[in-house]
């Protein structure tokens, strides 16, 4: 059976699926396409189920657990991880709540953070990710909401970190947080999800197992990236919660369902996480 698989450029996620898009593991009886896209363009792709299984923020999956199911593994969750609020040195933070911030996405869970830091929806202005920096270095936004590998380099840019939103969460529930998963849709085969949830696990085993394999492929997608930061990068997002969310793991989704949901965040669902 062909089909669609979708995950982001970024280096955790190129060295997830290396194995299992080159053939190194296979889920039986699928064949994968491959389409590889920026975390906010693939939560929005998701609203119209355009791909079969594919990399979500938990925010975005927060409004489509009626579409998607989310998978055991593939997952970006740790402790130490969280996105980061940055502004210039000398910002007060009392002002967050006032002034518009440079955030990437309105369906990251960057964004869901921020509104539950702030207790209140924020005042974001969405953009690509990897533009925040410069338009708040620039002065063109006071503050800026960062993921990814920015949090490595902001420094590089004359930006000061104003708090940092994982150790807010981890202050909360003493629980890791959940910044992105793998979801299938809803109306595949079940016996098919559980598939292609093995085979996404034992990618990520061999990914551990053979990390110069993936070298290259990693690369080819990071070409701004150093390796020191791409490694960096890798390192902080892809752990044990990558080849399965385990019992923790998924207290730490439902936790970020429950407060995202009684905060009117997300809407209410019935639909479990799982198939």
């Amino acid at each position: 059976m062909n089909r669609t698989l979708a995950y982001s450029t970024c280096p955790n996620d190129t060295f997830i699926f290396h194995a299992l898009v080159h053939g190194l593991v296979k889920a039986e009886g699928t064949d994968f396409k491959t389409h590889l896209h920026d975390v906010e363009a693939l939560n929005g792709f998701a609203t119209e189920r355009t791909f079969d299984v594919t990399k979500l923020s938990f925010a975005a999956l927060g409004h489509l657990r009626h579409r998607y199911a989310l998978l055991r593994s593939g997952a970006a969750l740790g402790r130490g991880c969280g996105p980061l609020i940055v502004a210039k040195p000398g910002f007060d933070p009392k002002r967050l709540k006032e002034v518009p911030i440079a955030v990437p996405g309105l369906m990251t869970t960057a964004h869901l953070l921020l509104g539950l830091y702030l207790g209140q929806s924020p005042n974001s202005a969405p953009m690509v990710f990897d533009t925040i920096m410069p338009k708040v270095a620039a002065g063109e936004f006071e503050a800026g909401l960062i993921i990814h590998e920015s949090r490595f380099t902001y420094a590089d840019h004359g930006l000061t970190c104003v708090d940092d939103l994982g150790a807010f969460w981890e202050r909360e529930t003493d629980l890791p947080i959940p910044l992105g998963g793998i979801a299938a849709a809803r109306d595949l085969p079940k016996d098919e999800i559980t598939r292609i949830d093995a085979a996404i696990s034992q990618s990520v085993t061999y990914a551990f197992a053979h990390p110069n394999a993936s070298r290259d492929y990693i690369r080819s997608h990071a070409v701004e990236l150093s390796d020191e930061v791409t490694q960096s990068h890798i390192d902080l997002y892809v752990n044990n919660f990558s080849i399965d969310l385990g019992d923790e793991g998924i207290a730490a989704v439902e936790a970020l369902m429950d407060r995202a949901e009684k905060s009117g965040l997300i809407p209410q669902s019935e639909a479990p996480l799982f198939v």
